[in-house]
């Protein structure tokens, strides 16, 4: 990819990254209620088992044999299987956080901090294998405006202490 078709992106992306948001928030409630009625570890088997189960419906549906390919194929690094893992975790304390005062927006506005804070780190390092890339200004403000956006959320929205 070129530097100027990373800078200008096609507006399928954008839409694509906002529906996906949506879809989080929707998530996060669902494994919320879940959670509320049982507990989050089941919440998270819930999930995962449910989103295995439309896998390998999807997998048996698209499923066209291939050709086999000449030569040998690239193998995923063992720490990409970990996966499953964060994911389990994340349905586990999500659902276990959107039902105490934080609530739905505070969960999802400090779950987004955390992303934004760690995808920086993940650049800054260089971390499972991405390209060295030192945060400016702007990302470091830009992660300033979610904390204050997420704290504002909190201490002053409707639910708020």
């Amino acid at each position: 990819m070129t530097i100027e078709a990373a800078r200008n992106p096609h507006p399928i992306y954008f839409i694509g990254a906002f529906a996906t948001g949506g879809l989080l928030t929707f998530m996060v409630h669902l494994n919320g209620e879940l959670a509320r009625y049982a507990n989050p570890l089941f919440s998270s088997w819930t999930a995962h088992g449910t989103g295995m189960v439309a896998a390998v419906i999807l997998l048996l549906a698209l499923y066209r044999r291939r050709a086999p390919t000449a030569g040998k194929t690239a193998r995923a690094p063992l720490w990409a299987y970990l996966g499953g893992v964060s994911g389990a975790a994340t349905v586990i304390l999500t659902s276990t956080a959107v039902n105490s005062p934080l609530g739905l927006s505070g969960t999802l506005a400090l779950g987004l901090a955390g992303q934004v804070a760690f995808s920086l780190a993940a650049d800054n390092w260089g971390l499972f294998g991405l390209p060295k890339r030192r945060p400016d200004m702007r990302d470091i403000a830009a992660l300033g405006l979610v904390v204050t956006g997420g704290a504002l959320i909190i201490l002053f929205g409707r639910g708020g202490a």
